[in-house]
């Protein structure tokens, strides 16, 4: 392969990881507050949801794969794994890095699941909510693609997205935490009485 051609792939398998893992985190919400797709069971959801992860995984391995391949820049292995290393753009480099981290904890810990117990599993998978806004800023940082027509509508269309679906989780919350105390306050009541 080019560098040409290997600069491009790499340009659209990044583009094609920040439309998967938006993905990924709003089904990810979609699971928690147990909504479901229209047309869909639940366990679609959730279904959906694993394999769009591993979809976007595989994406970004490719990502990866094309950014140490291509000749143009220096980087390695390495570079992928130690954050800030790099010495090609080391802070944006740095954050692809640092979100690819957190990913692989979220997925291993996802694959160990039975193995490591629920509570384990869940306090590392909200490292995925952190991963999603840096691994935005490494693109925004160091895509090429960054300021074209193009690439700033994807990026203000997955941004609005993730926002509105974090909003949606919050908003939930808020609710389930104002109703909840006035239901523990009629249950006690109600038990209270002969």
């Amino acid at each position: 392969m080019t560098s040409e051609t290997l600069w491009y792939a790499n340009r659209a398998t990044g583009a094609v990881c920040l439309i998967l893992f938006t993905l990924v985190v709003v089904l990810g919400i979609a699971v928690r507050l147990r909504s479901r797709i229209p047309g869909l069971p639940r366990f679609g959801t959730i279904r959906l949801h694993r394999t769009l992860s591993l979809s976007a995984t595989a994406f970004l391995a490719l990502h990866i794969a094309f950014a140490i391949a291509d000749s143009y820049v220096n980087i390695t292995l390495m570079d992928a794994v130690i954050p800030f290393a790099s010495d090609y753009q080391p802070l944006w480099l740095g954050m692809g890095t640092v979100a690819v981290d957190l990913m692989l904890a979220v997925l291993i810990t996802s694959l160990l699941r039975n193995r490591i117990g629920h509570r384990t599993w869940r306090a590392t998978h909200w490292l995925a909510y952190a991963s999603w806004p840096i691994a935005l800023i490494h693109g925004i940082g160091i895509g090429t693609d960054t300021g074209t027509d193009w690439m700033t509508w994807l990026t203000v269309a997955c941004v609005a997205t993730a926002l509105a679906a974090a909003g949606t989780r919050v908003a939930v919350g808020v609710r389930a935490s104002r109703r909840t105390p006035a239901a523990l306050l009629r249950t006690a009541e109600g038990g209270a009485r002969p």
